[in-house]
């Protein structure tokens, strides 16, 4: 991807099918045009430079306040309080003795804040390294304590363990979703184009007929490709369909 685009310009310049296409099965693929729109209004609004202000990025398309954050502090190394979930929960851990953080708030942002080391550098890496050890260490099952440097400051372990008493959210399924329809009919464009032989700024169509056989449930099939041509992920052309240009 970074060879193919290295910045903003020359991915503002690419077709959203190209974009599609190099985006892959990573999931998620309104993600991929989200990114366009994001490196065009870049180039328009910045000269093409990634502004290093959390302001700033949260203007951009597809920018939230954990991405703005985490661009800033690791892409420009300033001491802004970076929160993802392994963050979260070792805060809601450590600092509050509970097993499992509470939904998302700005008190989090107010807790990473006040424990932060002052200093651009200790500020980012104190960043980094909650991140990591939420993710190798105090993990959200198994937790490693013999393992954590903070095992003699974490309230959770001081209050023995005490399970979670909040609601869990059902584990979310892809087998037989409407997502997965979606992803298999992007398949079809995706992997035609490649086995085409035509070029990147060529389209390739398909027929109606073609995208039928990838799912045998009519009306989940034709729920998923109408969300596809509204999503802007598909167009259709006298009974025929394509990525966008």
């Amino acid at each position: 991807w970074i060879a193919k685009w290295p910045g903003p310009a020359e991915l503002a310049e690419a077709s959203s099918a190209e974009v599609l296409r190099a985006w892959g099965k990573l999931g998620y693929p309104r993600r991929a045009l989200r990114l366009k729109e994001c490196a065009q209004a870049i180039v328009e609004r910045h000269g093409g430079e990634v502004p290093a202000d959390v302001e700033a990025l949260l203007e951009l398309p597809g920018v939230g306040d954990y991405t703005s954050r985490a661009v800033v502090a690791f892409a420009f190394g300033r001491a802004v309080p970076v929160v993802d979930t392994n963050i979260r929960r070792v805060i809601a851990r450590v600092d509050r003795g509970e097993a499992e953080a509470p939904p998302p708030s700005k008190k989090e942002l107010e807790d990473m804040e006040r424990l932060m080391p002052p200093g651009n550098r200790a500020g980012v890496r104190f960043c980094a390294a909650v991140m990591e050890l939420g993710a190798l260490v105090c993990s959200a099952r198994g937790p490693r304590c013999d393992e954590c440097p903070l095992a003699e400051r974490c309230a959770w372990r001081a209050a023995g363990f005490p399970a979670y008493e909040g609601k869990r959210r059902a584990p979310q399924k892809f087998a037989g979703t409407d997502r997965q329809v979606r992803g298999l009919l992007l398949d079809v464009l995706r992997d035609g184009h490649a086995d085409s032989g035509l070029g990147e700024h060529e389209h390739f169509w398909v027929s109606r007929e073609r995208l039928d056989a990838v799912w045998p449930d009519d009306t989940q099939r034709d729920r998923a490709l109408s969300s596809l041509l509204a999503d802007g992920l598909l167009v259709e052309a006298n009974g025929e369909f394509s990525l966008p240009v």
